[in-house]
């Protein structure tokens, strides 16, 4: 296991008081280690969770030659003349259910989607391109091919194919796609476990009377929302106030139960609050400024391991007898204006905390859409604008900003659906000029 020093080394021009975006994610990636632990999941319970070995299809999908729509199937070489095609209906082939006569040159069987296509048979001509009389049909010239209308014995997946790769996030379609290969249960990575805690003396708790120079946490609600849309398992540790004993057994409390640990707020330069000293004190923590806009400081760590005592609350009974992370939790110390923090976790905590769940490391995938306005942008810095998404009336995406971008103007946060990137050397943006779009859904 890598210290952070090393990490560092690592990285060509590691600027702790100057790191661009993209150094952030490179050294995140260095750092963060997949939990190893998996649990044998039924698929109505594996949805968003991480696939832990590859599947091999055990039969092919479809497992026969079938009918892609009704209604009448026949053999396609008989198309090959420029004439219209009569054809005697001889019977009913239905799904689910072989049918077990011949057809012979001439003939056709009326068919069911997803009945097995009957032996000699290719083609599927439907119901609205036919005329019909009593037990014929004609097919006009012209309006069908040889095999047209029919799916292919294992179109869908060859048996011994790879199915599902490992650190697949298992979504609707995934699960689908198991439950076609038979498969009851599915091997997955266990849910992440990830404690987090507001800093501060200024921190208001829902309930409390307010007090002059005191601001409700808006943090842990936002942050809650963010870790459950990604399936951790979500320890919420409340306000921990300004005090070193408290912040100590908040820490350590944490290191016990969790993989990662995230804080807001405590973490900026000159500070006057314990929390960045409490970090130093139990792991090994690093305070970055980062080259972005909102945000800036963070810090990132791996506290000291933690003794096996605190997991009996935990959901998974599989991994609940030993500690999260025997090599230690992993810290994220975001900022503590509310958009700060949303945005340096959608930048950099969610890539890290997929990664720790076994997932790929995939970019995140942006949009392309036309800036209706000029947005001031110098270069030197990696800018999200919160943005609103819509479609022009020749069909593309355009976007306009919220208004106010002051980091602690949540207001424009719930009232954007994406975050515009204005990469690092990236300038002003004029209206009409094509910018990228970090969409929320899926992700907030």
């Amino acid at each position: 296991m890598k210290t952070l020093d090393q990490i560092a080394a690592e990285l060509p021009d590691y600027q702790p008081q100057a790191m661009s975006a993209d150094a952030v994610l490179a050294f995140l990636s260095r750092l963060v280690t997949p939990v190893q632990d998996t649990l044998e999941l039924a698929l109505f319970d594996a949805l968003g969770r991480v696939l832990a070995a590859d599947m091999v299809a055990p039969l092919d999908v479809p497992p026969h030659d079938n009918s892609a729509m009704d209604v009448y199937a026949f053999d396609g070489e008989q198309l090959a003349s420029s004439a219209a095609l009569e054809l005697q209906v001889v019977g009913t082939a239905l799904a689910g259910k072989a049918w077990q006569g011949r057809v012979e040159r001439g003939q056709c069987v009326k068919i069911m989607t997803g009945a097995v296509m009957p032996e000699g048979l290719d083609t599927v001509v439907p119901q609205e391109l036919v005329s019909a009389r009593a037990d014929f049909i004609t097919i006009p010239a012209g309006v069908l091919q040889a095999g047209d209308n029919r799916r292919l014995r294992g179109e869908d997946l060859a048996q011994g194919q790879p199915a599902l790769r490992q650190g697949d996030v298992l979504t609707p379609a995934r699960l689908g796609l198991a439950a076609s290969l038979g498969l009851p249960t599915l091997p997955t990575r266990r849910p992440l476990r990830v404690a987090y805690f507001s800093t501060g003396d200024e921190i208001l708790s829902l309930g409390e009377a307010p007090r002059e120079g005191a601001v409700y946490d808006s943090n842990r609600y936002t942050l809650f929302g963010l870790l459950s849309r990604l399936g951790c398992q979500v320890i919420d540790m409340g306000v921990v106030r300004d005090e070193p004993a408290l912040l100590e057994a908040a820490f350590t409390r944490a290191a016990q139960q969790a993989d990662a640990i995230i804080t807001s707020g405590g973490v900026s330069m000159g500070e006057a609050d314990h929390t960045k000293a409490m970090m130093k004190q139990l792991g090994d923590v690093t305070f970055w400024r980062i080259a972005m806009r909102p945000g800036r400081p963070m810090a990132v760590g791996r506290m000291r391991p933690a003794s096996p005592a605190c997991n009996a609350s935990t959901a998974d009974n599989a991994s609940a007898a030993s500690p999260a992370q025997p090599q230690g939790a992993l810290l994220f110390g975001l900022p503590g204006n509310p958009v700060a923090a949303m945005v340096t976790f959608l930048a950099f905590v969610r890539p890290a905390l997929l990664q720790m769940m076994g997932a790929r490391p995939e970019p995140q995938p942006l949009l392309r859409a036309r800036s209706l306005e000029a947005i001031h942008k110098k270069p030197g810095r990696t800018e999200y604008q919160r943005g609103c998404v819509s479609t022009a009336p020749d069909g593309s995406l355009q976007v306009k900003t919220t208004g106010s971008q002051g980091s602690g103007v949540l207001r424009s946060m719930a009232e954007a659906n994406g975050l515009i990137v204005l990469r690092h050397a990236q300038g002003s943006v004029a209206i009409g000029d094509e910018v990228e779009v970090l969409m929320f859904d899926g992700a907030i």
